[in-house]
């Protein structure tokens, strides 16, 4: 799901919850489960990455620095607080999915490249994001596509392959402060982490098979079904 269209958070943080965990442990759990997965679907992506090499140095610092500061904040949300926000989140998260759906630009569009003043928007939102990435993270790649495009990229496997990139980035920081502060249950962080791994690879080269559009779809569904299963249970 991450590969073809993101949304995987709204499966593997809403499995946590359902087994016990705290919403603090499973989304702490969830993100360093799904590092590996995007470290395997950005390799399937090198080739494209290569071409556009240029824009991980653009967006390295905002992403980093974000992803600190989000994770950051979580640690520092009263658990009943975090308990509250989810289902919210998720849903936030899941109509991201269809609004990006509704823009989305045509595949091969071209734009021109991106003006000084692009540049600094783009730096401020993907530190936005990024911020926001470290302290939820579902919905992060949709809104790193949108960043991506309105710096002019079009093509679609090395967008996703940049947004993957910076994805480990925010997760790699918010990772780090969650295992230094034991915020990690690593049974089911180290069994996802393998489901990962291998659907990361898997679905960057099914991606370029067939298109995202059902991909999409399921991602939506399954966001306002969890989103809402876990406003009916509070």
């Amino acid at each position: 799901m991450n590969s073809m269209a993101g949304g995987g958070t709204l499966l593997t943080f809403p499995a946590l919850l359902l087994t016990g965990e705290s919403a603090i442990q499973a989304n702490a759990t969830s993100t360093v489960a799904l590092l590996p997965g995007a470290a395997s679907s950005m390799a399937a992506y090198r080739d494209e990455v290569a071409a556009h090499r240029d824009w991980l140095k653009t967006l390295l610092l905002p992403s980093l620095a974000g992803g600190l500061v989000g994770a950051l904040l979580l640690l520092r949300t009263p658990e009943q607080t975090f308990r509250k926000l989810a289902p919210i989140l998720i849903l936030f998260a899941t109509l991201l999915f269809a609004f990006q759906a509704l823009v989305a630009r045509p595949a091969g569009e071209p734009q021109g490249p991106a003006k000084p003043r692009r540049l600094g928007v783009a730096v401020l939102a993907q530190f936005l994001v990024s911020v926001y990435g470290g302290y939820f993270g579902a919905g992060i790649g949709i809104l790193m596509l949108v960043i991506l495009g309105f710096l002019g990229l079009s093509d679609i496997h090395a967008m996703n392959g940049l947004k993957n990139f910076f994805g480990i980035c925010i997760n790699v920081t918010a990772a780090l402060l969650f295992v230094v502060n034991g915020a990690v249950d690593w049974g089911p962080a180290l069994l996802m982490a393998a489901g990962s791994t291998v659907g990361g690879y898997g679905g960057a080269r099914f991606a370029r098979r067939i298109g995202q559009k059902k991909a999409r779809a399921a991602v939506i569904v399954i966001g306002l079904v969890m989103g809402i299963s876990l406003l009916v249970r509070q």
